[in-house]
C-alpha cells in the first residue's frame, strides 16, 4: 500500500490504511491473540490465501500487525496486534462492531448474530 503525501485529514490517513474488506476483519479477529495465517484462512469465511497475504503484509508495514518466525521445521509464522498501534486500532474498530450490532438487532437480524456467534448481545423481550 502507498501512503499519499497529502490528506485533507488525520481520519482520511487512517480511512486509507485499514481500507478493503478484509483489513479490519483481520485486525478484529487477531483481538483473540496470536495466531498462524492457517488459522486465519480457517477463521475468515471467505478469505482467499492470497487476499489475507497481502493484507496481513500490509497492515505489517503500517505497524498495526507483527509478523513472527521461528526457526525450524516446518516454518512456523504467527501474526499478532502491535502495542500499541494495533489495540489502539482495536478500540475504534469494538466501537464499530457495537454499531454493527445495534443496528442488526433494529432491524431484525438477531438470527444471523445467533448463527454467526461473533458477539453477545442483549436478547429483545417479547
Amino acid at each position: 500500500m502507498k501512503i499519499r503525501e497529502v490528506y485533507t485529514c488525520p481520519l482520511e490517513l487512517t480511512h486509507d490504511m485499514i481500507r478493503g474488506k478484509w483489513k479490519s476483519i483481520i485486525l478484529w479477529r487477531l483481538r483473540l491473540g496470536c495466531t498462524s495465517l492457517s488459522k486465519l484462512e480457517r477463521d475468515i469465511e471467505g478469505i482467499t490465501q492470497k487476499m489475507l497475504l497481502q493484507h496481513l503484509k500490509e497492515l505489517v508495514e503500517l505497524g498495526f500487525v507483527e509478523k513472527k518466525t521461528y526457526d525450524g521445521y516446518p516454518l512456523k509464522v504467527e501474526y499478532s496486534l502491535t502495542k500499541p498501534q494495533g489495540e489502539k486500532l482495536l478500540s475504534a474498530l469494538q466501537i464499530m462492531q457495537e454499531i454493527g450490532v445495534e443496528y442488526m438487532l433494529q432491524h431484525g437480524m438477531e438470527e444471523a448474530l445467533q448463527k454467526k456467534g461473533c458477539c453477545a448481545y442483549p436478547q429483545k423481550s417479547k
